[in-house]
């Protein structure tokens, strides 16, 4: 039993593309960025969307923009980035499909 749990995780493992992990590990970096300044315009449940939205809609360059800000408290020009990403239609797509306001600075 053991033994073929360990074989699936393995084969698991196995099918993920060293790309796609450096992607994902980079995506979980960006939303710990990303999450505390949404968090400054909007209610948790909503953050959490709105950042979801924001992180999966982002290139690959905007993710490792922000992941230049893990551990340490976003600046203006990040808050700027992630305020200009929140704008990327795909995001304003996803933001809608979820039934969530578009993040504006004016909220404050």
């Amino acid at each position: 039993m053991i033994r073929a749990a360990l074989l699936i995780t393995g084969l698991s493992l196995a099918a993920c593309s060293p790309t796609d992990v450096a992607d994902k590990v980079g995506r979980r970096a960006a939303e710990t960025v990303v999450r505390p300044v949404v968090g400054d315009y909007m209610t948790g449940p909503e953050a959490e969307v709105v950042t979801r939205c924001i992180v999966d809609n982002a290139s690959a360059d905007e993710v490792q923009m922000l992941s230049r800000d893990v551990a340490v408290e976003a600046g203006t020009a990040t808050v700027d980035l992630i305020f200009r990403m929140a704008r990327n239609p795909a995001t304003a797509a996803c933001l809608q499909a979820a039934g969530m306001p578009p993040l504006s600075q004016v909220a404050l």
